[in-house]
């Protein structure tokens, strides 16, 4: 027989019932602030190496932030500018390899830490919202000749958002992009995290800092970009899956190309060699006159999408 509940039991009860509450709702306040924190300050890594060849250290004056960064002139005849744009959690010494490789080629390259990473200044990392700002000024200190945006992941998105924007840029090359902030956000969101935590993330993370995340779409800037663009994404990239840079692809109204690389997950794919395909891209689409009848730029303007050839 079961014994009936004494008020006491009850009010324990209730009390017990009303702490639980509690606890769940400061545990869903505390993990959307967690949230917003890993959205704005992606890990911190700093710069330990020396700048690569006869490269020299630079300091670009962004929109309200230093930019730390390496400059390197081009060997041979000068045909242009590379500027290489890191990911997130990451810095300039990943491009240094990049570097080195285009200014064999003749281009002069630049590789920049983005706001709040590296050794750059700046509180908070918005995805491009300030860092497309904060491109434009470095290629304010350009001299004449194309200027070519090489960018990997989160440089690939700030990439592809100052290209809309400013059409000093000639080429873009765009590896694992992601279509939307918000998007890619919720995709990278904990299990655990519920859609209502998410939005309070994510409103809290524009609070404090200071954008909106629906401006930091890169498909929606697809649409206004006139440069040629070559966006590459792994097949198997579960981080940011290739149907981010498809959306991005289908918005594209200029010459544009997509090739998927196979097996290649996330920051896997600007390997081996691509690189053929990414140097012969952009030979064809820096050719002179480009755009006019029968030149390699208007070829590669009906050229869809590709497994990695030509």
């Amino acid at each position: 027989m079961i014994e009936p509940m004494t008020a006491r039991a009850r009010k324990r009860l209730m009390i017990l019932g009303a702490g639980t509450l509690l606890l769940l709702a400061v545990a869903a306040s505390q993990l959307a602030s967690i949230g917003a924190t890993l959205i704005l300050h992606p890990w911190h890594r700093h710069v330990s190496a020396t700048p690569p060849g006869t490269c020299r250290q630079v300091t670009f004056a962004g929109d309200g932030v230093s930019l730390r960064g390496w400059r390197g002139e081009a060997l041979g005849s000068r045909r242009g500018t590379v500027i290489y744009l890191h990911g997130v959690a990451d810095n300039r010494a990943s491009g240094a390899g990049i570097i080195e490789r285009f200014r064999k080629r003749g281009f002069d390259v630049i590789a920049y830490d983005s706001r709040a990473q590296g050794d750059s200044g700046g509180d908070a990392a918005t995805y491009g919202f300030y860092e497309k700002e904060d491109l434009r000024r470095v290629m304010d200190t350009l001299g004449p000749g194309p200027i070519v945006l090489i960018g990997s992941s989160f440089g690939a998105a700030v990439a592809l958002q100052a290209a809309a924007l400013d059409r000093r840029v000639s080429a873009v090359v765009a590896a694992e992009t992601f279509s939307d902030l918000r998007s890619v956000v919720t995709e990278r969101a904990p299990f655990f995290f519920t859609s209502g935590t998410i939005d309070k993330a994510i409103k809290l993370a524009e609070q404090k800092g200071h954008f909106q995340m629906a401006a930091v779409s890169p498909e929606l800037a697809a649409r206004s970009i006139t440069a040629p663009v070559l966006l590459i994404h792994g097949a198997a990239d579960s981080d940011t899956p290739p149907d981010h840079s498809r959306r991005v692809f289908a918005a594209l109204t200029g010459p544009k190309r997509l090739i998927l690389v196979p097996g290649a997950r996330h920051n896997e794919s600007l390997h081996g060699n691509i690189w053929e395909d990414i140097e012969r891209w952009l030979d064809a689409v820096l050719s002179p006159a480009p755009g006019a009848p029968g030149t390699p730029a208007t070829r590669i303007d009906s050229v869809g999408e590709s497994s990695g050839s030509p």
